[in-house]
């Protein structure tokens, strides 16, 4: 079976617990403390478990009360048994869900009988449990899609970053973790997983490459099992980055972060004082803490998701906006589609950045990118895809195609040759422009409607035809259903 084939019978057995009153976000929980006991087996390290709480103890337990009160008991002691600092913190607080022991049972035996391994993909379990993230986040009831970044998304903005060797990574709001799995993923594919590495140079980027931090002690655990699936063993802190525990997260090369949007709670202010301007608005004041904990060496560089409010909000706003230009290079901002992330009507933008060597006048001109304006609507019929976003990558680089970017894009931002590119959705505004519209960064969407564009998404003949074909999409797989059912 392929790691989709495996992820989709892990999440299907949801089903089966649903009379046991078991949410998908409670499931995924549930199924991150079986793997995990599962993966400690495979992965050979099952000696840093307490005795009789490992796999083939578990599941050598014939009577199902018997499992069932062992297993509650696992969790409920298993984290100050061990002194394996990812297994206290992924068991810390746990405690199962399940009412039937025989659903417990389900869940281990259906475990046990998967191969994790084959010839093509000699170890699918990082793979399927990524996979059963997404599931959880796409799943609306489960709430989860805050902590979920859409995978194309991340790609290319770890892409366009190229991070590098012996760099340090963070995300200041990791949720599961899934910004810096793709930043260790991007390296091992250029340098064949690391083998190439001395010693020292491979335990660096194991252990302190990549880091985050997370609020919500949920995605805190689901980030550590993510990490450990991948074999990183990362400092992921459960905590605020907004108190004083953000000021540890400092002098790093990338940050890659989607964080939070909303404000805090009770209009409250951030309790650390390092703040230039603290202000009750939560993405604001992540924007302040990622550009301030870049180094300031040169190459140091971001790419953050926000939304819209921050390129226009007045007061503070405006100042953190001058703030960001005076210490960073801002050059791009790349206008998001709505209805990618779970709240649909939320709009969203991804910032790139460079932190200057200086604290005035580092940002010149600022390119904006619009996907927004005239654009298909993504759902399930228009999949948001990777080749979403072949027009803002050539534009980005210079004019590299998205399917070269990895192998040839440096990282360079080259003005004159951004320059160049001929694309509707592409334009520069001056510092000095910028400063003109009262310091306002909500600039670069298409303002009149463009007839080439309108023709080829809105055309109603076209929008028909769409339509239509939706239409005979849906009677296919009504009638193939109408033939499982039959047969």
């Amino acid at each position: 079976m392929s790691a989709d084939e495996i992820a989709n019978k892990l999440w299907n057995l949801c089903n089966v617990l649903r009379d046991d009153g078991v949410t998908y976000h409670q499931y995924l929980n549930e199924l991150t403390y079986i793997l995990f006991l599962r993966l400690s087996e495979i992965k050979k390290f099952e000696n840093e478990l307490p005795e009789g709480y490992r796999w083939s103890s578990l599941k050598a337990i014939k009577d199902n009360k018997e499992l069932f009160d062992t297993y509650r008991e696992l969790l409920a002691t298993i984290s100050t048994k061990s002194e394996n600092p990812t297994i206290k913190e992924i068991y810390t607080n746990a405690s199962t869900t399940l009412r039937k022991p025989v659903n417990l049972r389900t869940l281990i035996t259906s475990i046990d009988l998967i191969d994790w391994f084959d010839e093509q993909e000699q170890d699918k379990i990082a793979t399927i449990y990524e996979e059963l993230l997404e599931k959880n986040a796409s799943e609306k009831k489960s709430g989860a899609g805050q902590y979920f970044t859409p995978r194309p998304l991340i790609n290319v903005m770890v892409d366009l970053l190229v991070p590098k060797l012996g760099e340090r990574w963070n995300d200041p709001a990791a949720g599961t973790f899934g910004f810096m799995i793709a930043a260790d993923y991007y390296l091992k594919e250029k340098h064949h997983h690391y083998f190439e590495l001395g010693s020292k140079e491979r335990k660096f980027q194991v252990d302190e490459a990549f880091s985050g931090c997370e609020l919500v002690q949920d995605a805190h655990r689901l980030a550590l099992m993510n990490a450990k699936l991948h074999g990183l063993e990362s400092r992921i802190e459960m905590g605020d980055t907004l108190s004083e525990l953000g000021k540890s997260f400092k002098n790093f090369d990338g940050v890659l972060a989607n964080p939070p949007f909303g404000t805090k709670q009770g209009g409250e202010r951030p309790t650390r004082d390092d703040f230039t301007y603290p202000t009750s608005n939560k993405q604001l004041n992540f924007l302040q803490h990622i550009y301030r904990s870049l180094h300031k060496r040169g190459g140091a560089r971001a790419a953050v998701v926000l939304p819209d409010n921050v390129l226009f909000d007045d007061g503070d706003g405006k100042k953190i906006r001058r703030d960001l230009m005076d210490k960073c290079n801002l050059h791009t901002i790349l206008r998001l589609p709505t209805g990618i992330f779970y709240a649909a009507g939320v709009k969203t933008n991804v910032l790139f950045f460079e932190r200057g060597t200086s604290e005035t006048g580092n940002t010149k001109k600022v390119w904006f990118y619009d996907m927004r304006s005239n654009t298909h609507s993504f759902g399930k019929r228009t999949p948001f895809t990777r080749v979403a976003f072949d027009g803002f990558v050539h534009a980005y680089t210079g004019g590299i195609h998205i399917d070269d970017v990895f192998n040839t894009y440096d990282g360079n931002v080259n003005n004159e040759q951004r320059a160049i590119i001929q694309d509707s959705r592409w334009s520069c505004f001056t510092r000095k422009e910028i400063e003109n519209k009262n310091d306002i960064l909500d600039l670069g969407l298409i303002q009149e409607k463009d007839y080439s564009i309108e023709n080829q998404d809105n055309n109603p003949i076209e929008l028909a035809k769409s339509a239509l074909k939706e239409i005979e999409e849906i009677q296919t797989e009504l009638l193939e259903l109408i033939a499982l059912l039959d047969g």
